[in-house]
């Protein structure tokens, strides 16, 4: 059996990196005496699974992660005892139980859902979106370990919209391609010719492919 688990990492916590989140989630695991499955061999750990790494200064609504269990327990004997072992900061949001059998998070993501809130945002931002999606190539340049690579980014934004002070984005969060928040970002305000905001990026949600479009990772 595992457990499907959805937390969130609050602003207050999002300059923890990915190493340090894991740690603290293991702790609190430990702590709450929930039956965990642990690997094999001479230093067994909890074989705890995340569905996609938050990047530093990015908050997180709904991150999802997989919890092996060495037997059956009840969602909500579970959400208790880890709710009660986790800081206020990372609460346990809700969880479902899965058969062993059941797809790693990792391997159904195809997307995410972000909120970047925008200070000072410039004048005439939405009429500069629709001529931005307009594109049918939308010029990028990645940094990845071997240099900077030029991309086309366009088929990789599911959605793009500005709601008041917000620019919400949908973007392709996957092994065949990703395209990160800060990317779009500062492609869109180079097409607009002005200088790029200061913004806080907030995960929202991931999301699987399914025969119904994009759906929630945590409902697959």
């Amino acid at each position: 059996m595992k457990m499907l688990v959805v937390f969130e990492k609050s602003p207050r916590l999002r300059f923890i990196g990915h190493l340090d989140l894991m740690r603290a989630m293991q702790r609190a695991l430990r702590r709450s005496n929930l039956p965990l499955r642990y690997s094999q061999g001479f230093n067994p750990h909890i074989l705890l699974t995340f569905a996609a790494p938050l990047s530093v200064g990015m908050p997180g609504k709904r991150e999802i992660m997989e919890v092996p269990l060495a037997r059956d327990v009840t969602t909500r004997e579970f959400t208790e005892k880890l709710s009660a072992a986790l800081p206020p900061d990372l609460p346990c949001v809700a969880a479902r139980a899965v058969e062993d059998t059941h797809p790693a998070p990792m391997a159904q993501l195809a997307a995410a859902h972000y909120r970047a809130k925008l200070f000072n945002m410039p004048e005439g931002l939405a009429e500069t979106v629709s001529a931005f999606l307009a594109q049918k190539e939308i010029p990028a340049i990645r940094k990845t370990k071997s240099g900077e690579k030029p991309c086309d980014i366009r088929p990789m934004i599911y959605d793009l919209a500005l709601e008041g002070d917000t620019l919400c984005m949908t973007l392709a969060l996957c092994e065949k391609a990703t395209c990160k928040p800060d990317l779009l970002l500062d492609a869109l305000f180079a097409f607009a010719g002005v200088p790029r905001p200061r913004t806080l990026i907030t995960r929202m949600m991931l999301l699987a492919e399914s025969a119904q479009g994009l759906v929630p990772l945590e409902t697959r």
